[in-house]
C-alpha cells in the first residue's frame, strides 16, 4: 500500500516536477495544480490529474488558496505539498488545508507562524542553546531614546530587521547613529505595507560572515536528525546562486555541535517534517538568523552527500511514519555543488522570458539535472527566472568543481538568456576554488568588472 494514495502537488516549475517524480516512485498518484501560463509545462503532462486554477498572476492561481483546496476535493487528494515559495511557509494555508481534512507536508501551522515571526524564533532559538546574533531582546520600542541605547549595547554597525520579512527583504544596515531612528522608522513603514506586520528587530551586523544552513528532518514522534550543513554564501542582493555541501573549512566536531542543538531546537518546538536553520559564520562562529519551514532549493546537494531523498522522507514523515535513520546512522561522503540556472542576463540580471529555441543538457558521471525546461517551451514572465538547477557530485570538492565546469561547457540554451556565463566565471574564479568567501564576495567581484 502506498503513504497516501494521491498528493496534490501546490506549486510549478523544477519544484513541481522534482515532488512529481518523487512521488511516483513511492507508488504515489500526483495531481498537479497551474495556472493558464503553465499549461503546458512538463510536469503538467506527466501528472496523473491536472486542475488549472487561475491566469497567469500568482495572486490569482497559485496564491489562490481556495482554488487549491477545491482542486484537492474534486480529485480526492489525500495531502498537499507546498513546494518552496508562494504558499509553502502560510500558516493559514496550513491551517487551511488540515481544516478542510487533507494532510499538509510541513510543519504544523502553529510551527510557521513562530518562525515565521523572526522575532518569536530567535527567542525560541535562544531558550534551545542556538546560538544568534547579539542584538535586541525581541521588537524595538516605540522610544527613540530606548533605540538608541540598545543600538549603542549591540555596537555599529547594525541592521534593522522586520519581523515578519524573509528572503532578504525587510532590512536595512545602519553605520551611524544619526541614521539610526530614520532607518528604523523607514524599515517599519516597509514591514507593515510587504507583510502586514510593522514590527522590527536590531541586531549586530556582521561585515564579513559566509551563510551557512543545516538541513533538520524531523517526525511526529519527536525524533529529529540534521543532515549536516550546506555553504550557500555565493550571493546577490540576498537571493542565492550557488550552493554546495558540506561547506569548505568547517570542521566535523563543530558540524556536529551546531547540528545537534538545531536538532534539539526543532525537537523543543515540536517541528515536524523538513527545514532549514540559517546562520550567519564569521570568525568560527555561527549565529542564527532565520528558519525556513519548507523544503529549500538547494536541497540536492544534501541528498548527494547522505544518499537521502529528502522530498520523500517529507512524504514518510506526513503520513505518520518514524525516521528510518538515527542521527548516528547519516553518513556524509563527497562533496556537491548546485548552480541555478536563471533565464536572465548572466552580468547586470534583467529578466529574459521567452521560448528556448535549443536546449541540451550536460551528462555524465556525478551530474544531476533538476529542470522542467525543454526545447521550445516558452518561460513566462510572471514568475521567479529559475528554469533548472544543475548538481555536479565527486569524492573532492575538486572533482565536484571539476565535474561542474565540465557541465557547464555542455550546456547549450538558446533562444534566451541564461546566467551560465557567469557559473562557468565562478568555477574558474580562485578565491571560489579556494573556499569559505563570504556573502558580499559575488557582489564585490561583480563590481569590480564595472
Amino acid at each position: 500500500m502506498p503513504l497516501f494514495e494521491k498528493v496534490l502537488i501546490a506549486n510549478r516549475g523544477e519544484i513541481a516536477l522534482r515532488i512529481q517524480r518523487a512521488c511516483r516512485e513511492l507508488g504515489i498518484k500526483t495531481v498537479v495544480v497551474h495556472s493558464t501560463a503553465d499549461t503546458e509545462a512538463k510536469y503538467v503532462r506527466l501528472a496523473d490529474e491536472s486542475v488549472c486554477i487561475g491566469p497567469a498572476p500568482s495572486r490569482e492561481s497559485y496564491l489562490n488558496i481556495q482554488a487549491i483546496i477545491a482542486a484537492a476535493e474534486v480529485t480526492d487528494a489525500e495531502a498537499i505539498h507546498p513546494g518552496y515559495g508562494f504558499l509553502a511557509e502560510n500558516a493559514d494555508f496550513a491551517e487551511r488545508v488540515e481544516r478542510s481534512g487533507f494532510t499538509f507536508i510541513g510543519p504544523t501551522p502553529e510551527v510557521i507562524r513562530m518562525m515565521g515571526d523572526k522575532v518569536a524564533a530567535k527567542r525560541a532559538m535562544i531558550a534551545a542553546g542556538v546560538p544568534c546574533v547579539p542584538g535586541s531582546e525581541g521588537a524595538l520600542a516605540d522610544d527613540p531614546k530606548e533605540i538608541v541605547r540598545a543600538a549603542r549595547a549591540v555596537g555599529y554597525p547594525v541592521i534593522i530587521k522586520a519581523s515578519g520579512g524573509g528572503g532578504g527583504r525587510g532590512m536595512r544596515v545602519v553605520h551611524t547613529e544619526a541614521a539610526l531612528i530614520h532607518a528604523v522608522h523607514t524599515t517599519r513603514s516597509e514591514a507593515a505595507a510587504a507583510f502586514g506586520n510593522p514590527e522590527v528587530y536590531m541586531e549586530k551586523f556582521l561585515e564579513n560572515p559566509r551563510h551557512i544552513e543545516i538541513q533538520i528532518m524531523a517526525d511526529h514522534h519527536g525524533n529529529v536528525i540534521h543532515l549536516g550543513e550546506r555553504d550557500c554564501s555565493m550571493q546577490r542582493r540576498h537571493q542565492k546562486v550557488l550552493e554546495e555541501a558540506p561547506a569548505p573549512h568547517i570542521t566535523e566536531k563543530l558540524r556536529d555541535r551546531v547540528g545537534a542543538r538545531c536538532a534539539e531546537a526543532c525537537k523543543k518546538i515540536g517541528y515536524r517534517g523538513a527545514g532549514t536553520i540559517e546562520f550567519l559564520y564569521e570568525n568560527g562562529e555561527f549565529y542564527f538568523i532565520e528558519m525556513n519551514t519548507r523544503i529549500q532549493v538547494e536541497h540536492p546537494v544534501t541528498e548527494l552527500i547522505t544518499g537521502l531523498d529528502i522530498i520523500q522522507e517529507q512524504i514518510r514523515v506526513a503520513s505518520g511514519e518514524r525516521l528510518r535513520l538515527r542521527q548516528k546512522d547519516v553518513r556524509f561522503k563527497g562533496h556537491a555543488i548546485e548552480c541555478r540556472i536563471n533565464a536572465e542576463d548572466p552580468f547586470c540580471f534583467t529578466p529574459s522570458p521567452g521560448r528556448i529555441l535549443a536546449w541540451h543538457m550536460p551528462g555524465g558521471p556525478g551530474i544531476r539535472v533538476d529542470s522542467h525546461a525543454y526545447a521550445s517551451y516558452v518561460v513566462p514572465p510572471h514568475y521567479d527566472s529559475m528554469i533548472g538547477k544543475i548538481i555536479s557530485y565527486g569524492d573532492t570538492r575538486e572533482q565536484a568543481i571539476a565535474r561542474m565546469t565540465i557541465a557547464l561547457s555542455e550546456m547549450v540554451v538558446e533562444g534566451i538568456l541564461t546566467n551560465i556565463p557567469l557559473h562557468r566565471k565562478l568555477m574558474r574564479d580562485t578565491h571560489f576554488r579556494d573556499g569559505g568567501t563570504s556573502i558580499h564576495y559575488l557582489e564585490a567581484m561583480l563590481a569590480d568588472e564595472v
